[in-house]
């Protein structure tokens, strides 16, 4: 806390004095001291030495899930990148001036540009920054970390993320619950002003958040021993065991048994020797009562068939258990075009409302930011959700809305200027 105390009056940014203005956190920040720089943040952040205590195997055991089973983590994938749409920053222009605004953007996209760092330190962006949040919230229902600001206290430098599945929750006595970080020897509480966390589907039961695939361990489980089954079923049936069948010759007269008993055995352990010596690409030759067979199933056709429908009722099971159409993995199914239209238009609105709390998220960040660097400005997150297959349709139906207003101009029902100003609101 005495890196502030170390810069002269004069080096200090304007407005660095004043608190943080606008924040959306549940705790206010005070000052600028409640703020810590990296790598202050990242030497707390060290790893518990217990995997497994108040339910973080849940979280263990959907991570698992998520990177082991193709469909789970195809499921994540889509969830977590129809989220992380592209997006920028804006200015709320009430009571910002021109040059307010102009260095608010500035520092704005600056913050987008370096807010998110790798292992080396080296500046990712907001992309990839917005993938691995949007990740982890539908895999753990759980994403916090810590804001943390530049040395000499100018604005903010980066976030840094928490793993989940250390965060855990705790009732002191008879006072609220609060979050903490468990560092192994010790617990960090998350009652700080430079902490922020989201969650996915938070209540009374579930305060830390709850993973999309909360309901579906079961049924990977069933899946997962169907494909089990036809790998063993496939393995069978692409190596067939041969079956020998040797017809005992007839006996000749006057043979004695001995002899003929002699005779049998010869035609079998020559008709063996063949058959042990017998390359792939090789041809048996055998007498006429020698019979080669295999032993393996049959006509596998109905068989695999119905396990296809078995197993297609598993993967939409785990489809639906992640709330995702499962169209949008490739199973159609022979669904028509509108009607994927339709639920491509249902999964997009919920991804609506998850964006809404991150872009809250990261106003909180802007606003800091811009605070620190004594802009007196608000700012606001923007995801761009439009798809350019789309753009046709929202054409012909502006078209249709402007054809509406000009034939209620001319039928009189509404004046010049109500036109006007509705026909500004399609533009």
């Amino acid at each position: 806390m005495k890196w502030f105390d170390r810069m002269r009056k004069g080096d200090r940014p304007p407005g660095l004095d004043r608190p943080a203005v606008g924040l959306s956190s549940p705790t206010a920040i005070a000052s600028r001291r409640d703020l810590k720089a990296g790598r202050q943040i990242t030497a707390m952040l060290t790893l518990a030495s217990n995997d497994v205590d108040s339910g973080r195997y849940r979280t263990l055991l959907y991570r698992f899930l998520a990177e082991s089973i193709p469909v789970v983590s195809a499921c994540i994938w889509t969830w977590g990148r129809l989220a992380a749409a592209p997006g920028r920053f804006e200015i709320v222009e009430d009571g910002a001036d021109a040059a307010t605004a102009k260095e608010g953007r500035r520092r704005l996209d600056r913050l987008a540009r370096d807010l998110y760092t790798n292992i080396n330190g080296q500046r990712l962006g907001m992309t990839s920054f917005l993938v691995d949040a949007f990740t982890g919230l539908f895999r753990d229902g759980f994403f916090g970390g810590f804001a943390t600001v530049k040395t000499d206290g100018s604005g903010i430098d980066t976030f840094v993320p928490v793993d989940a599945a250390k965060v855990g929750l705790e009732a002191d006595g008879t006072k609220q619950p609060y979050l903490y970080l468990d560092r192994g020897e010790s617990k960090l509480r998350l009652q700080r002003p430079d902490f922020y966390y989201l969650t996915l589907e938070e209540g009374v039961s579930t305060p830390l958040g709850r993973s999309v695939l909360q309901s579906v361990p079961f049924v990977t489980y069933v899946e997962q021993q169907l494909v089990d089954d036809m790998r063993r079923a496939s393995h069978n049936s692409g190596f067939h065991r041969l079956h020998v069948r040797v017809t005992p010759p007839e006996r000749m007269a006057g043979e004695a048994d001995e002899a003929y008993t002699d005779r049998i055995n010869g035609y079998f352990d020559a008709t063996l020797s063949m058959i042990r010596s017998c390359e792939v690409d090789h041809n048996p030759v055998t007498w006429d009562n020698v019979a080669i067979d295999t032993i393996g199933p049959g006509r596998t056709y109905g068989l695999t068939n119905q396990w296809f429908y078995h197993h297609r009722a598993m993967v939409e099971e785990i489809c639906a258990g992640t709330k995702l159409a499962p169209f949008l993995l490739g199973y159609s199914f022979g669904d028509t075009t509108s009607w994927s239209t339709f639920k491509f238009d249902m999964v997009m609105r919920q991804v609506q409302t998850v964006q809404a709390e991150m872009a809250r998220f990261l106003e909180w960040l802007g606003d800091i930011d811009l605070a620190l660097g004594g802009c007196r400005a608000r700012c606001r997150w923007v995801f761009d959700n439009d798809l350019p297959h789309r753009a046709g349709d929202r054409t012909a139906v502006a078209g249709q809305r402007i054809d509406n207003i000009i034939k209620l101009v001319e039928a009189g029902l509404v004046d010049h200027d109500d036109a006007r100003r509705a026909v500004e609101g399609l533009l």
